[in-house]
């Protein structure tokens, strides 16, 4: 016969497995914050410190718990932090998500119309865009008022600061135009770079002061002393989640908002990535 002990340990582990199964398939998918960076770049322009950047990586909308309701919570959360400037990082729609609802292109940018910065709301294509139907995302958002950067580079300016934007295609299913669009640039021109997949890191020059991206996920689950489970990169966690730093370039890559093949986030909640760069001769940046 089974103990009394044995029974009560087996209810309890039924429990935990119950109450770590809502955790991350339910509680965690459906949360939504802000999350504030700050980041420190030697070749920031002084005129330039403090610029607040949103970074809205990895819709997905129609992913399970992350529908329009939830974009227009994000929308919301992202108006009321009042940034200077507001990227998007690509994967709008879903694709083969488990327990996913399609939502057209048009919906998702109905709601982002509504996103408005001093320096104004830019976007770039992700692989689940690009998979669906980029010259439908792209004119979607364009007829949105939001312009989308594919390999394409644009001058923002707030007061005295200004830097050249860059939008660059997504490393797996873009154009790759890198090198012809880097180098329009002038030399030595501040330049801010966003993308959707962070494994173009290791490829890119030293003129780009800093690059975003989203992609990962942040690996949607995290496990203490094992780590982020599952993360689609060719150079595994290595550039899962936060600011990197390698041979004096610098990468800040946004867990996200929504969900992909799985429903499931585990320490690794949504968020709006609210990133503050600063001119400094420090190389060191973090969460604040």
């Amino acid at each position: 016969m089974i103990s009394a002990t044995w029974r009560k340990c087996a209810a309890l582990c039924l429990m935990c497995v119950l109450v770590l199964g809502c955790w991350a398939f339910w509680l965690e998918p459906a949360s939504l914050h802000n999350a504030n960076y700050e980041i420190s770049l030697p070749s920031w322009p002084p005129a330039c410190d403090g610029i607040r950047v949103a970074v809205l990586a990895d819709l997905h909308v129609g992913s399970p718990f992350n529908g329009i309701d939830k974009l227009e919570r994000i929308v919301e959360l992202t108006q009321a932090a009042k940034p200077d400037l507001i990227l998007l990082v690509g994967d709008y729609v879903i694709h083969k998500v488990v327990g996913g609802k399609f939502t057209p292109p048009e919906a998702i940018a109905g709601r982002l119309q509504r996103l408005s910065a001093p320096m104004g709301v830019f976007a770039v294509l992700g692989n689940h865009d690009r998979w669906f139907d980029s010259t439908r995302i792209e004119n979607t958002l364009a007829a949105a008022g939001i312009p989308v950067l594919e390999d394409e580079a644009v001058t923002t300016r707030l007061g005295d600061c200004k830097f050249w934007l860059v939008g660059l295609s997504d490393f797996w299913s873009g154009r790759r135009e890198y090198a012809a669009v880097l180098g329009k640039l002038p030399p030595g021109a501040p330049a801010l770079a966003f993308t959707h997949n962070p494994d173009l890191f290791p490829v890119m020059p030293k003129g780009v002061s800093l690059i975003i991206a989203g992609h990962t996920h942040g690996g949607q689950v995290y496990l203490p002393m094992i780590g982020r489970l599952i993360v689609p990169s060719r150079y595994g966690q290595r550039y899962a989640i936060g600011h990197i730093v390698e041979a004096d370039r610098h990468l800040f890559v946004s867990p996200g908002l929504g969900t992909s093949i799985l429903p499931v986030r585990f320490l690794v909640p949504p968020e709006v990535s609210m990133v503050t760069i600063r001119s400094s001769d420090s190389r060191q940046g973090g969460r604040i």
